[in-house]
């Protein structure tokens, strides 16, 4: 996928979903725009943004109706960061109008739904760019390097572990917080396609395996804690056409939260990636440990010089398409088992669950790519795994 905009001061922008996370992408845009490589022209919400939010990003014109405000801004580029259920409408609202995209991922919340958003944008000749920030780090193709200079020897497999916390509020910040559908539509905001999807997409990129077709079976175990719809506390495993094994496993209901990361096995050695940090911990036979913080390329800035002077996008639609065949999988299992009253407590201070010992089952996970079940913890039965 390839476009080509003749460079110009600055690449009109239209940020659709200001609120919550949409601040990020609000202070990345004026990042941006102090370059002088884009500029903010318009905002849909259904809030509009006050003086105070817009400091330093002049007056955009503002409209809760996306399509009228991409036609009346010229935008160049949209960044959506909507509901789940909404991306893919929007997407093809902007692709059937030449706009570009940075969608926010997950990118769908089906492969159906993804489909046709992926074909849709294809067959309009724009650019989308998947919003997995991690995939911008470059420490991704500096341990692709070494995995492919054999530093590792042959490598085992990929484990991936995420120990977050997340409070009884956070399932109460959206109408669509931690469901599986909603009206009749797929939302799956569970643990593992939503806040901790960089885990998954980042553990398939490491192992060159992001395409759809390059995905063999994948296994769920998905559970919950909270008094939600969807999983807070899941591991998934991804066999891959190569017969290498990923496992991901992750939870918002952690004892003591810590930094996400991904692990390279192999038979001589292992990489650890903790990818929010760009920091890489290489250990292997006959050398002593080395760590390295590698720098990262913003995806939006990305995309500018993609679409002004061919520079190759970093996360194009189909190099999610092993991340969405998860998505599909969890989406397909049954629905999650609530743990039993045993299995975790609540913090009143901090107004959450904690699932006892999750901290140290996402870690073993992740070093024996094995799933909770086949750990030997009580509330995880074999039964509740699902192929594909």
């Amino acid at each position: 996928m390839s476009a080509h905009i003749p460079a110009r001061t600055a690449l009109p922008v239209v940020l659709a979903g200001a609120r919550g996370h949409g601040h990020w992408h609000l202070a990345n845009i004026r990042r941006l725009q102090d370059k002088g490589l884009v500029r903010l022209a318009g905002v849909c919400d259904l809030t509009p943004l006050t003086e105070d939010e817009l400091t330093g990003l002049g007056t955009p014109e503002q409209s809760a109706d996306f399509g009228a405000l991409l036609d009346s801004t010229g935008a160049a580029i949209a960044v959506i960061c909507t509901p789940i259920p909404t991306h893919t409408d929007l997407a093809l609202t902007a692709a059937e109008r030449g706009v570009h995209l940075l969608l926010e991922k997950p990118p769908a919340p089906s492969y159906a739904e993804f489909r046709r958003m992926a074909d849709g944008i294809a067959a309009a000749g724009t650019v989308c760019q998947i919003g997995f920030q991690s995939l911008g780090s470059h420490a991704v193709p500096a341990i692709r390097e070494l995995i492919a200079k054999g530093v590792l020897g042959e490598v085992t497999g990929i484990g991936a572990a995420g120990a977050w916390a997340r409070d009884e509020a956070y399932y109460r910040r959206a109408p669509w917080a931690g469901r599986r559908r909603m009206d009749g539509a797929d939302v799956v905001d569970g643990v593992l396609t939503n806040p901790l999807a960089h885990a998954v997409a980042t553990a398939l990129a490491l192992d060159g395996s992001t395409r759809a077709d390059d995905v063999a079976g994948i296994e769920t175990e998905l559970l919950r804690a909270n008094d939600i719809e969807s999983d807070d506390t899941s591991c998934v495993r991804v066999t891959t056409r190569d017969g290498r094994r990923i496992t991901v496993a992750a939870t918002l209901c952690a004892e003591r939260p810590g930094e996400p990361y991904v692990l390279v096995h192999g038979d001589s050695g292992r990489i650890t990636f903790w990818y929010k940090q760009d920091r890489v911990l290489v250990q292997r036979s006959g050398h002593g440990p080395e760590e390295t913080e590698y720098g990262r390329t913003d995806l939006l800035e990305n995309l500018v010089a993609h679409l002004t002077d061919s520079t190759p996008l970093l996360v194009a639609p189909e190099s999610t398409g092993a991340f969405m065949k998860v998505v599909e999988a969890i989406r397909r299992a049954p629905d999650p088992d609530r743990l039993p009253a045993g299995a975790w407590e609540r913090l009143p201070a901090e107004n959450r669950r904690v699932v006892t010992g999750i901290d140290g089952l996402v870690a073993a996970a992740a070093d024996s790519l094995a799933l909770y079940s086949e750990l030997g913890v009580s509330w995880a039965r074999p039964d509740e795994v699902s192929g594909r």
